[in-house]
């Protein structure tokens, strides 16, 4: 099984940006935990600030990929382009938050992805992806 993790902009920076709400870890530390508790999965990562960057991954493994977990950060609430691409391709996404979004901004508390995913998953910091990659396995 093949599962393609997608990170979003500024998430290059967890571990350091706003430890408060995203956490103390880089993702490549929790990548590496992630791998040792799903040694059978395939699990590759991708992360870019770039909107079109993270279209074209999503077009790349979208046809041959069991899963996406998506944590597309800010382009959530604002991309009507990253919400196509997901419609586009057979290979089912879900979209995750580390944080709760519903407790901050109200401009976060719409997701223009949703829609086109098979689920969103928030608020439970980096297990968020986790809870993503075990209901693809156990679909």
């Amino acid at each position: 099984m093949k599962i393609q993790i997608i990170n979003g902009p500024n998430l290059n920076l967890l571990g350091v940006r706003e430890k408060s709400i995203y956490g103390n870890s880089s993702f490549e530390d929790y990548l590496n935990e992630l791998r040792k508790r799903f040694p059978t999965v395939q699990l590759d990562y991708y992360q870019s600030n770039v909107e079109g960057e993270l279209i074209n991954k999503i077009h790349e493994v979208g046809f041959s990929y069991e899963g996406i977990v998506l944590n597309a950060g800010a382009y959530t609430h604002t991309s009507v382009a990253i919400a196509d691409a997901i419609a586009a391709v057979n290979t089912p996404v879900i979209e995750v938050h580390i944080s709760n979004v519903y407790k901050r901004e109200d401009f976060r508390h719409h997701s223009m992805l949703a829609a086109s995913c098979k689920g969103v998953i928030a608020g439970f910091g980096m297990d968020s992806y986790r809870l993503a990659i075990e209901n693809l396995i156990n679909t």
